[in-house]
């Protein structure tokens, strides 16, 4: 998947200006940078949902509105960042949209389907919660939710906007595990749009830092991410230091105010 020259607004306002960029297939690719920056604009953009004023989205080639839409569902799958389910639905009857695209005159459901769609809630913590409404689960129960109708749809590119939200750091490291797994074990294309620059930095391939709009760098995260495109983009003195863990760059935030260094007492 690309860009060239891509430009998406909401009416008169322009919020991506002339983008161009091409997403690393068989890669983790992070969007990040502050709010308001253009980071869910241009993936409702990649999705197809926003229909561009000047350039071009292209799938495997092809310009992704020449497509129709059951042919890009089969391809990309999406988690927008405020889904609405339709009133009273179940949890198993929602994650089993997931498996819509699959569906035709001459196919129907079937244990590939089922397979999915158990696969994809056990991934995700939700069996239990499988005959319960969505209405009633918790900002972070449905939020999984969401997440395994994605992932039941089981397509080789997959575009997430703030998966984490409403997650508990637990549940957030437990996304982007599997996430993760899915790139690594399947070979899918994943694109997370997330505010963590540290976990953005983790888990991410290739990393797009936005500022008003266009792409301020990109690249691996050891190769971009410091102190000086941190502060660019969010306008935060910080300290590029190494995970403990990964090894990854981890941006440590410089406040104005920040605890002593204590004293030794005689």
């Amino acid at each position: 998947m690309y860009t060239e020259g891509l430009e998406l607004g909401y009416g008169p306002v322009t919020v991506v200006k002339d983008l161009s960029v091409r997403i690393p297939e068989g890669k983790v690719t992070m969007i990040v940078g502050t709010n308001a920056c253009g980071k869910s604009t241009l993936l409702r953009g990649l999705a197809r949902l926003l229909a561009p004023s000047a350039g071009a989205v292209f799938l495997d080639g092809e310009r992704i509105s020449s497509l129709r839409s059951k042919d890009v569902a089969r391809v990309l799958g999406l988690l927008p960042q405020s889904p609405t389910a339709p009133e009273g639905i179940t949890v198993a009857d929602l994650v089993g949209r997931g498996r819509y695209p699959h569906q035709g005159v001459f196919r129907r459901w079937n244990d590939e389907d089922d397979d999915a769609v158990a696969r994809a809630m056990l991934a995700t913590d939700t069996v239990e919660l499988a005959g319960r409404p969505v209405d009633e689960l918790s900002g972070g129960q449905r939020q999984r939710v969401w997440i395994a109708m994605a992932l039941a749809q089981r397509t080789p590119l997959l575009l997430l906007d703030e998966p984490t939200t409403f997650l508990d750091i637990s549940h957030q490291v437990e996304v982007l595990d599997l996430l993760a797994d899915l790139n690594h074990n399947d070979g899918t294309t994943v694109v997370i749009v997330l505010h963590d620059l540290n976990l953005a930095a983790r888990y991410g391939d290739h990393l797009i830092a936005m500022k008003n709009g266009s792409i301020a760098a990109e690249g691996a995260p050891g190769d971009i991410l410091t102190a000086e495109l941190v502060e660019d983009v969010f306008g935060m003195p910080c300290r590029i230091i190494a995970d403990p863990v990964s090894g990854t760059p981890m941006v440590v935030p410089i406040g104005r105010h920040r605890a002593a260094a204590p004293t030794t007492q005689p």
